[in-house]
């Protein structure tokens, strides 16, 4: 099982480490601009956070936080678990959520790494269903500039991000798919997922 995002997404984790360090206006995004300049404001935190030379852990710590104020992390889980949300068990909704936490946060470090010299251009916005998409181009050293997309919603009454598309792949879609069907293979048995989580944490150095 790929309990792990998938690589071409783990760039897309990268980008949303710079929308935990913003602080999200009082305001709803409802519009273009607004969710521009959301976007605009937590991409040059992530730039401070890239390019910053403190050690893997500090970014770690500084990431955590930062993720819970500005990423709906529990609507991105619901959504990438599908279906089996509302078969489980409330206990094992709740015990799901705290590993999908630490799955995203740590694939966000890993992507991180030791990156200096990292910037990010922002594009145009467009609705995207009852949300916001900003087009963003992200440069890295020694790499060709990637385009990532930003959903950002405003159903919680302050933007936070739901979902990044790179490369034309949506990150919660491609990680439902995953954990739906490795859930099915195990007849339906939510916990076999919880495993299989944990035991990628576990291995996690």
């Amino acid at each position: 099982m790929q309990t792990s995002f998938t690589r071409r997404h783990a760039l897309g984790l990268l980008t949303i480490a710079g929308a935990l360090s913003v602080t999200a206006p009082v305001h709803a995004v409802d519009s273009g601009a607004q969710a521009r300049t959301f976007v605009h404001d937590f991409g040059n935190k992530l730039v401070a956070i890239v390019n910053n030379d403190i050690s893997l852990s500090q970014k770690k710590q500084q990431i955590e936080p930062l993720l819970d104020r500005n990423v709906d992390v529990d609507a991105i889980g619901r959504y990438c678990i599908g279906r089996y949300w509302r078969v489980a068990t409330p206990e094992q909704q709740t015990h799901y959520l705290q590993l999908f936490h630490q799955v995203l946060v740590n694939a966000i470090t890993d992507k991180i790494g030791d990156y200096r010299g990292v910037s990010f251009t922002v594009g145009q916005a467009a609705p995207s269903g009852e949300d916001i998409a900003v087009s963003t181009v992200i440069n890295r050293p020694g790499q060709p500039p990637a385009n990532t997309e930003w959903v950002i919603s405003s159903s919680s009454g302050t933007p936070k991000v739901v979902d990044v598309v790179g490369e034309g792949a949506s990150l919660r879609l491609t990680q439902r798919q995953d954990y739906s069907s490795y859930i099915a293979r195990n007849g339906g048995n939510v916990d076999a997922l919880l495993r299989a989580l944990t035991k990628q944490l576990a291995n996690h150095h």
